[in-house]
């Protein structure tokens, strides 16, 4: 009997264990943001979402590395994030990372709020892109920020105080202090340590619900960009706008120039279509778009003019000004960097207003191919009727102007089979 009570046992043992070890793992979403935040980054974020619904995963986990962005695109993740059905968990990473400005507010509309040691956040006052706020405007956009900030940091139970000074004094936290004060609920230095912290937590939704995490050994399955949003989240790069649209504008230039040539002209309509797309969605200053085509203008003034350099300044002035204001972001991030206007600025404008000389003076010299290239040697004194010699061929000539025999003059029109001319001017001697 006793025998076969321990061996009920084992069996009892071997079945728990073929359980445990038959039982479905549970599944993390995992979405990487190490970017500025923009229409992209929040397409990106909603179908991670989506994907974690339809698979009923378990969570999905937003690991956040970023200066900030665009406060629409920000206000629209957050929105994702708290309708969500799965819980989300967002986790500032790698050490040494941030999620400042629209980032610290991405963290706290999470469900829950991790970060690595050596990071930061904070630093969420609103910004008014393009202009200098007076106290009255100021003090409309911190009240709104502030009030969406309270919105959900009240309901995820965190320290609403603490979060609104973030917003109206730019306060930014260390991991520590986010911690102790109650921004965020855990410090993990991983994701491995972060789901065993996890593992078993019950957290309360947005909503007022509340479910219990079981994030032990997740299968974690990163949610890549597609191929469309890797390519249009690289063009609305500031700088790659930038490039583009100056790239377009140069090989326009050429088509003109040098008509059929085709290339210069699909390179350029092409690169002219990517450059607005980006900046239809990006901050865009129309008055930096007038200061570029202004130093288009300088550029074929000095063509014209020949000040000896002093428009085609001017024009690289205009033109590293535009370029600085083209999109004005509420980040550094997001606006053309110095290195960039000048890298395109200098080259482009010099290199601009050589070809644009160069294509003035061809217009302007004298016709050298074609009838009136042809040079003769009289023959037959031209008084004002003779015969010349052009090309081996006798021709009879008339001209306003005598010439005798020997010299040389130049074909001016052809009358049938009379030539029409006028003397060669005499040739400089050296000496």
């Amino acid at each position: 009997m006793k025998r076969f009570i321990q061996f009920a046992f084992v069996l009892l043992a071997l079945s728990a264990a073929a359980s445990a070890a038959s039982a479905p793992r549970p599944e993390v979403v995992k979405v990487v943001v190490d970017d500025v935040i923009q229409p992209i980054t929040e397409e990106y974020i909603g179908r991670a979402i989506d994907s974690a619904q339809s698979n009923h995963d378990e969570a999905v986990l937003l690991e956040l590395y970023t200066p900030g962005g665009l406060e629409s695109s920000t206000r629209e993740i957050i929105s994702k994030i708290l309708a969500s059905p799965v819980p989300v968990i967002v986790y500032v990473t790698p050490t040494g990372s941030r999620a400042a400005s629209a980032g610290f507010y991405i963290l706290e509309s999470a469900d829950v709020a991790a970060m690595a040691p050596g990071t930061n956040t904070g630093a969420g006052h609103p910004v008014l892109m393009g202009a200098t706020m007076d106290p009255v405007m100021k003090e409309k956009l911190e009240n709104d920020s502030a009030a969406f900030m309270r919105s959900f940091v009240s309901k995820r139970g965190r320290n609403v105080d603490l979060a609104e000074s973030g917003v109206r004094q730019s306060k930014s936290f260390t991991e520590q202090e986010a911690l102790a004060q109650h921004l965020i609920e855990y410090i993990a230095p991983n994701e491995e340590d972060l789901f065993k912290q996890l593992d078993g937590k019950t957290i309360k939704r947005f909503d007022g619900s509340e479910t219990t995490l079981h994030l032990s050994s997740p299968v974690v399955r990163t949610y890549e960009m597609t191929l469309k949003q890797r390519i249009m989240n690289y063009l609305l790069n500031p700088n790659i706008a930038a490039i583009l649209l100056s790239i377009g504008i140069f090989a326009i230039y050429l088509e003109f120039n040098t008509p059929g040539a085709i290339v210069p002209g699909v390179v350029g309509f092409i690169a002219i279509l990517l450059a607005a797309f980006a900046l239809d969605i990006l901050p865009t200053s129309l008055a930096a778009l007038g200061l570029i085509l202004g130093s288009f203008v300088l550029f074929i003034l000095e063509a014209k003019l020949q000040s000896h350099g002093v428009l085609t300044a001017g024009g690289i002035g205009l033109l590293i000004l535009g370029l600085l204001m083209l999109v004005d972001g509420p980040i550094p991030e997001m606006r053309v960097r110095l290195a960039t206007a000048l890298g395109i600025s200098i080259p482009f404008g010099i290199l601009t207003a050589f070809l644009l000389t160069l294509a003035v003076r061809a217009r302007r010299n004298k016709v050298v191919t074609g009838q009136e290239a042809l040079i003769g040697v009289v023959r037959v004194p031209l008084a004002p009727e003779g015969t010349v010699s052009v090309m081996g061929e006798l021709w009879n000539a008339v001209s306003r102007v005598p010439a005798d025999v020997g010299s040389r003059v130049r074909v001016r029109a052809v009358h049938g089979l009379q030539l029409e001319v006028e003397p060669e001017p005499a040739r400089d001697k050296n000496p």
